[in-house]
């Protein structure tokens, strides 16, 4: 009995001991990787061509931040800057490229500078729309050309929002034929600015936060921005009279999100993933929020504000397009890189204009039979 009970207490304290020594490492296991987390932790800067919270596209960006941070678990934090905050709005693409900032949000047309073919991953005058270009970019090739040549400059590109068909623009006078344009001094990125030129106009190219006192001023004549929801937001109403459309020059403007290369490349492969799903769901749900907010806008500016809403006249928009169609040719045939980019662009577009014609474009005349 006694040798009996002697084992049973010794096998007891064995065990006892074990569950101490147990709960000890249980307990120093943990904050090792308490300390291995807090060790991993990793903040990034974006900085955007956006004034700080703008509606949409602001916003869209403060979006893409709020997605990668909860997401991740807080082990990826990125921290959201507007224009001139931290750089001012055209130095982005640079910015991000030399790593001053690890992520950017503007759109393609602004680095121009660097390679007019970038342009086609922002918009083309009377190209695709936002879901033509979605459809392009992620099944049509045009993602992986757009990868390759940002390479080129430590860069790794994402769509990460898109502002839908856009608005033609703010005049004080009405446009009735192409000689209206001539000399008028406008806002207008991108090849629809080359377009304008052709036309007899003058583009400029200026950041958002500077419009409505060069309007004011009449250091612009005119001005396109976004839509009305953005557009409202800026007041333009009240130094401009008319409001024209449709957006000719920006049928559906991918905006983008802008990686360094090697800040992105050294991320963990989930993480990687989280960036790419977060630009992802920003680029459906921008557009999305677009046209739920654009035609509310729209009725506060023509029933509050008094705005005159004109639609250009036929045989300007043809005139448009005629140019339009000369600056992309002339640009496609610049190098080997755009040739390819618009061949690719351009098969995408033929394929799916065969089909809109009876899907998208069918449906919508059917909607508006009376």
């Amino acid at each position: 009995m006694k040798k009996r009970d002697l084992v049973t207490k010794l096998s007891v304290g064995v065990l006892a001991f074990g569950m101490v020594v147990a709960a000890g490492c249980s307990k120093q296991e943990s904050v090792s990787v308490d300390k291995k987390v807090v060790a991993k932790t990793i903040h990034w800067k974006m900085v955007t061509t956006w004034p700080k919270n703008f509606p949409g596209l602001g916003t869209g960006a403060n979006n893409v931040a709020k997605l990668i941070n909860k997401m991740s678990g807080g082990r990826l934090q990125v921290k959201v800057y507007g224009a001139k905050e931290l750089v001012p709005a055209f130095e982005v693409f640079d910015a991000v490229s030399r790593g001053t900032a690890e992520m950017g949000h503007g759109a393609a047309y602004y680095w121009k500078g660097k390679n007019e073919a970038i342009q086609f991953f922002s918009t083309v005058p009377f190209g695709l729309t936002a879901q033509e270009m979605n459809g392009w970019l992620y099944h049509g090739g045009g993602l992986k050309l757009w990868q390759e040549i940002y390479a080129q400059y430590n860069l790794v590109p994402a769509a990460a929002g898109n502002t839908g068909v856009q608005m033609g623009g703010w005049f004080n006078k009405e446009i009735n034929s192409l000689a209206d344009l001539k000399g008028l001094k406008m806002r207008i990125p991108g090849l629809g600015g080359e377009a304008f030129k052709r036309a007899g106009g003058t583009p400029v190219n200026l950041p958002g936060g500077e419009l409505y006192t060069a309007l004011q001023t009449g250091a612009l004549d005119a001005t396109e921005w976004v839509g009305p929801y953005n557009d409202l937001a800026f007041g333009f109403y009240k130094v401009a009279k008319y409001y024209y459309y449709p957006g000719w020059h920006e049928p559906g403007t991918t905006l983008e999100a802008i990686i360094n290369k090697k800040a992105f490349e050294a991320l963990p492969e989930d993480l990687q993933e989280i960036v790419r799903a977060a630009c992802k769901i920003v680029n459906q749900d921008m557009l999305a929020e677009y046209t739920a907010r654009n035609n509310a806008a729209l009725k506060t500016l023509i029933n509050e504000h008094k705005v005159q809403l004109r639609a250009f006249p036929d045989d300007v928009l043809k005139e448009l397009r005629k140019l339009s169609d000369e600056v992309v040719a002339e640009l496609a045939v610049k190098d080997d890189t755009a040739k390819r980019i618009y061949s690719s662009l351009k098969t995408y577009r033929e394929q799916v204009n065969d089909w809109h014609e009876v899907s998208e474009k069918a449906f919508m005349r059917a909607r508006s039979l009376k």
